[in-house]
């Protein structure tokens, strides 16, 4: 018996990358997983892949009528929610001279706008004892150069989970950040221009993880299975770290 067997699980973001491991993981635990993401495509691809235990929605989470449908998708289902996975989110770089309105409201309308009212959207659904978990970021801790508006929108992802879990602390709902490191997934090597560039940006990555290596999207999707479980039943408002020590040594 999977660690949850008979739950219900909605994940954005779930075409590809940590998303899509999450989906897989929640799935092979015994969660029924709803997915999101905006390429109908994609997602269908990963739906297959995750098996019949998979919804696929689509729906940017920037656009509150897409979270709407979403939301009244997961609503016929008749079961409520459990485990709430806002995973859906974008990095860009841009130094402070070079950054635009555009690159500020891109990254703050779907990191920080989108996380906000999907969980706010989610909230009658959430049954009580629920799991909400928030994809965080090292970057939130650090000033890496040209990261300043993805940090500054990750850490606030962070202040979220600490101010959500004393909100619905009543309903017996923990609110949790997991923050992955450099992770191997798709939307990392896309923060490069070419692939001989993104095998450097990798390597260059790399070598600041004390483990010597990236993540593997599985390894944040094995955390993300904990905190959503009994497993982590007295752990809320936290931040969980999967970085391979890159922010801890």
């Amino acid at each position: 018996m999977g660690l949850l067997e008979g739950k219900t699980a909605l994940i954005t973001g779930g075409s590809s990358g940590i998303g899509l491991a999450s989906a897989v993981r929640l799935a092979a635990e015994g969660a029924h997983v709803f997915i999101t993401g905006r390429r109908r495509t994609e997602l269908e691809a990963a739906a297959k892949e995750i098996g019949p235990a998979a919804t696929p929605v689509i729906g940017d989470v920037s656009n509150p009528d897409d979270l709407d449908r979403v939301y009244e998708t997961v609503r016929n289902r008749g079961h409520g929610l459990d485990v709430l996975f806002a995973n859906a989110s974008i990095a860009e770089f841009a130094r402070l001279e070079q950054t635009t309105e555009e690159h500020f409201d891109a990254l703050f309308g779907i990191n920080v706008r989108g996380t906000l009212f999907t969980v706010q959207k989610a909230l009658p659904l959430l049954n009580d004892g629920a799991s909400v978990i928030l994809n965080g970021s090292t970057n939130a801790d650090s000033g890496v150069e040209a990261f300043g508006a993805y940090a500054a929108a990750k850490a606030a992802t962070r202040s979220f989970s600490r101010t959500w879990a004393n909100e619905l602390k009543g309903r017996g709902i923990r609110v949790n950040t997991v923050t992955p490191g450099p992770t191997d997934t798709p939307g990392l090597s896309g923060l490069a221009p070419d692939a001989e560039q993104a095998a450097g940006f990798r390597q260059q990555l790399a070598a600041q993880v004390p483990l010597g290596r990236l993540g593997q999207p599985e390894e944040i999707a094995a955390a993300v299975a904990f905190l959503a479980s009994e497993q982590s039943s007295f752990i809320t408002g936290s931040s969980l770290y999967v970085d391979g020590g890159m922010n801890q040594i």
